[in-house]
């Protein structure tokens, strides 16, 4: 025997679910976050971790900001732009 689920049905619970994982979650995140402090010295290790080396080749290349300044210099210079144009999420592709 085949059950028909009704899609208004479906959808209520499917909300339901969500939001009942949704409160769980964050009274717990409200204790966790408490008990993880996460200190100046913390930070400031993790970010000097973090970052690249100071060798690698692409931080010798003499990046431009402005658009209008870099085609000025390319023009003086006789070489070609290479522009690097994103869209969409500011995270990147989520």
């Amino acid at each position: 025997m085949t059950r028909k689920i009704d899609r208004r049905v479906f959808v209520q619970q499917t909300a339901l679910t969500g939001l009942s994982a949704c409160l769980a979650s964050f009274n717990g995140s409200a204790q966790v976050q408490a008990a993880e402090e996460f200190t100046l010295a913390e930070f400031e290790k993790l970010h000097k971790e973090l970052q690249p080396p100071s060798d690698e080749l692409w931080r010798t290349i003499p990046w431009k900001m402005e658009i209008v300044e870099a085609c000025n210099q390319g023009t003086k210079e006789k070489k070609p732009l290479v522009m690097r144009v994103r869209s969409g999420h500011p995270l990147g592709c989520v």
